[in-house]
């Protein structure tokens, strides 16, 4: 599956003529300025290779493809870099592939360089390297060391010549977090002397600007900026940060793009004759359905999405009924089903079947995602619970969000409360928070699908955000 992932990325590159790889593309379009050089970056991408099907399509990576091509015919000297963390945060192993088509993709987008994170770990230290190597990302890590030689993991830093800059750029990781399954064999320095140490080679090597890939977080990434002279451009990760225009520490421009690809950091320096950095600024533009998709990543992107939801479909076919026995027949508590629900309460039954979430599980099943886990969870009853959603065989049954995603348990039912239930603005927040549903207001969606509203308002509403979905092609 990996290999073939890398085989089909590359033919369909070639088939659709996208020329991504190439890091002057639209470059005869674009002015020749050597006192400007322009970085493009990411981080904290997190596995997101499309927008979350729930909301406003924000990010992915056919339109970071596309916001990519207009800068370089804007401007001649550009450089593309993705600060780190951008494997997936499941540590679902089959979820390597998601990994892996992001190295792919990242490679077809011209990037220059990649930092790295812990999630870049998750899989072990030897899942990374074999795949960077073969793929040929750019990986960067000063402060990342081999325990048993005490030598890089990866190259510290790379030097770029873009255009009439030769730029060094390096990435740092943070000595404070866990690196799982690589801990035995890892060990991280302490970034700030590292940092120094590979300034002053990056220097001596020509570089007349220098880029860190930080995922020190915000405050640290900061503070060494503030006590560490030489940076020029400092692209923060492991912060979820998200200012639309940079800041100047000293004399280093800071980008705090955001998280998941969302938003990408445009840093603009500007350079003297000796193509060193005398000012520069940096702005943060948001991925929404106003960046056109680019035709030939988002044809990429959706084949590869298509296809992991399908093995994934198999896959759970095949442990279905491993899970069936473990769905624990020893717990007295558990879901079961509006079917049930409604065999009293049919007059709530028949008002819920006017409601969006009515049709939670057909909207997966529309977009492709009904096997994919992180978006299944929402779309369910009990998920992976005693009695709730196990595999998809329970669609028909616990598909959908039903009466017990608001109410509880079934079984925990009391058919004589001293006092009516009340549902509370958190059982809802579960699913309806960050990127899933950015417009939340519990008042006005609560009041869409109280039993009291036989409108379809939610469904008119679910109709409309999917025709922005549609409009903006992902």
């Amino acid at each position: 599956m990996r290999l073939a992932s890398h085989l089909t990325v590359t033919a369909l590159a070639v088939c659709v003529g996208l020329a991504l790889a190439d890091p002057s593309i639209g470059d005869a379009a674009a002015k020749p300025d050597p006192g400007k050089l322009v970085i493009l970056s990411t981080s904290d991408v997190k596995g997101k290779t499309s927008p979350c099907g729930c909301h406003i399509p924000k990010g992915g990576l056919a339109r970071r493809a596309s916001f990519g091509d207009s800068i370089r015919r804007e401007y001649s000297q550009v450089l593309v870099v993705d600060g780190g963390n951008f494997f997936p945060e499941n540590d679902d192993p089959h979820y390597g592939d998601d990994a892996v088509f992001l190295m792919d993709a990242m490679k077809l987008l011209g990037t220059d360089a990649v930092g790295i994170g812990e999630h870049e770990l998750r899989y072990g230290f030897s899942f990374l390297k074999v795949n960077a190597t073969r793929i040929g990302t750019p990986v960067v890590c000063a402060n990342l060391l081999m325990k048993a030689s005490g030598k890089p993991a990866f190259a510290p830093y790379l030097i770029r010549q873009v255009g009439s800059v030769k730029v060094g750029i390096f990435g740092l990781m943070s000595d404070k977090v866990a690196y799982g399954p690589s801990a035995d064999s890892l060990t991280v320095e302490e970034p700030t002397a590292t940092a120094r140490r590979v300034l002053g080679e990056m220097k001596k090597k020509g570089a007349t600007v220098t880029v860190l890939l930080s995922q020190l977080g915000k405050v640290e990434s900061e503070d060494l900026a503030a006590s560490v002279d030489g940076i020029d451009a400092l692209i923060i990760g492991h912060a979820s940060t998200l200012l639309m225009k940079g800041r100047v520490i000293k004399n280093t421009v800071a980008c705090y793009g955001g998280e998941q690809a969302q938003y990408m950091g445009r840093t603009i320096l500007t350079l003297d004759a000796a193509h060193r950095q005398t000012a520069g600024e940096c702005d943060v533009y948001m991925m929404g359905p106003e960046v056109v998709n680019e035709p030939g990543m988002l044809k990429l992107v959706k084949s590869f999405e298509d296809g992991f939801n399908e093995k994934m479909r198999k896959i759970d076919q095949e442990t279905a009924a491993k899970r069936e026995a473990a769905k624990g027949d020893d717990n007295p508590d558990r879901f079961l089903g509006a079917e049930l629900c409604v065999r009293c309460h049919e007059s709530e039954g028949e008002q819920w079947k006017t409601t969006a979430h009515a049709l939670a599980w057909q909207t997966l099943v529309d977009a492709k995602k009904d096997a994919t886990p992180e978006c299944v969870t929402c779309h369910v009853v009990g998920y992976r619970k005693p009695g709730g959603f196990a595999a998809l065989d329970d669609a028909a049954r616990l598909g959908n969000v039903q009466c017990e995603n608001c109410h509880g348990m079934g079984t925990m039912h009391d058919s004589f409360p001293a006092t009516r239930p009340v549902v509370r603005e958190e059982v809802c927040a579960d699913c309806h928070q960050g990127e899933h549903d950015p417009e939340w207001n519990w008042e006005k969606k609560r009041a869409m699908i109280v039993h009291s509203n036989m409108t379809g308002e939610s469904v008119r509403s679910l109709q409309h955000n999917m025709g922005r979905m549609n409009h903006g092609g992902q």
